[in-house]
């Protein structure tokens, strides 16, 4: 009998993105009158959505990875797109990529924006500290 076929391999390894630690539920997002307000609402709620695998506060003087990434959305808040505009320099803070990713999925989805300019995204900045645990820039 053949052996099933492998699954395809991850970007990360799973074992990588615990440091998220579980999903929080979240309530449904207030829609935002502006881009400022909302880009501090949605920094605000990819970290509640990540207690264990964010921080506030002040930032280390060095950081373990920054990477930059744009995020579009559709109408209703929902992600459509997420793009790196920049990886970290770091190449061992590589994985910190996929963390912003899934911090921003589970932020989601971030409200009604159909009233704000288009197009609807925004650039968010990760401050990545050595525990892997990030901040948005949004937030300083």
């Amino acid at each position: 009998m053949p052996a099933p076929p492998a699954a395809p391999a991850a970007a990360v390894p799973s074992g990588r993105l615990a440091p998220l630690g579980p999903a929080t539920v979240l309530p449904a997002a207030a829609p935002a009158r502006t881009w400022d307000d909302f880009k501090k609402a949605a920094a605000r709620r990819m970290v509640q959505a990540s207690p264990r695998g964010s921080f506030l506060g002040k930032v280390p003087p060095l950081l373990f990875g920054i990477p930059i990434l744009e995020i579009e959305l559709s109408a209703d808040g929902s992600v459509r797109n997420v793009s790196v505009v920049r990886p970290p320099a770091n190449a061992e803070a590589a994985d910190t990529v996929a963390l912003a990713v899934e911090a921003i999925r589970r932020g989601g989805p971030y409200g009604d924006v159909s009233r704000l300019p288009q197009p609807w995204k925004w650039t968010e900045v990760f401050l990545f500290d050595n525990e892997r645990r990030f901040k948005p820039r949004s937030l300083d």
